[in-house]
């Protein structure tokens, strides 16, 4: 089981952490919504939750609960910028189809 960054997305993860002055690392999920079922949540965590399993890359700590793992495990989450759009971008093997708008996914 794993979870990684690719180093763009683990630079503006760390860039961000550096601004803000404080945190742990990033949180990923999964939570029930949208179209296809599923959509995935990202939020930078100052702390880790005594159910968390813990992953690390790229010296930055990935925090993922244990209920969100099946969804996403094997994901690598990366930084893109194309044209005028930049943001992360979820490379998940588990994915089988995505709704027409890229919100939500199903396994």
């Amino acid at each position: 089981m794993s979870i990684s960054l690719s180093a763009p997305a683990a630079k503006h993860v760390a860039d961000f952490i550096a601004k803000r002055g404080k945190g742990l690392g990033v949180r990923l999920g999964v939570k029930t919504t949208g179209c296809s079922g599923l959509a995935y949540k990202i939020e930078f965590a100052d702390a880790a939750l005594p159910e968390d399993l813990v992953f690390e890359s790229h010296g930055i700590k990935i925090l993922v609960d244990p209920k969100s793992l099946p969804y996403i495990d094997g994901t690598e989450l990366d930084y893109t910028r194309e044209g005028m759009n930049e943001g992360f971008k979820f490379n998940n093997p588990n994915v089988k189809a995505e709704c027409g708008c890229g919100e939500s996914f199903t396994t």
